[in-house]
């Protein structure tokens, strides 16, 4: 998941399909392996949610400012 989220997402068999799964997939994958991971795992595995969402938040913020400073120097 850390690593390649969207592969994660095709592989896992917690949910596909939907116009919002594909754009999650599309656009923030990471977030969407979070809401997934929530959904399925809450009441089994909170340790696995909550960090899982740690990495999402904060990948997706990393990420964007990445992005921003090599367009935008």
């Amino acid at each position: 998941m850390a690593f390649f989220p969207r592969l994660t997402l095709l592989l896992s068999s917690v949910a596909s399909g939907g116009i919002l799964w594909w754009l999650g997939w599309l656009l923030a994958p990471r977030l969407t392996v979070a809401i997934l991971a929530t959904t399925a795992y809450w009441h089994t595995n909170i340790f696995l949610v909550v960090f899982t969402w740690l990495w999402a938040l904060g990948g997706e913020s990393t990420e964007k400012k990445i992005v921003v400073n090599r367009v935008y120097p």
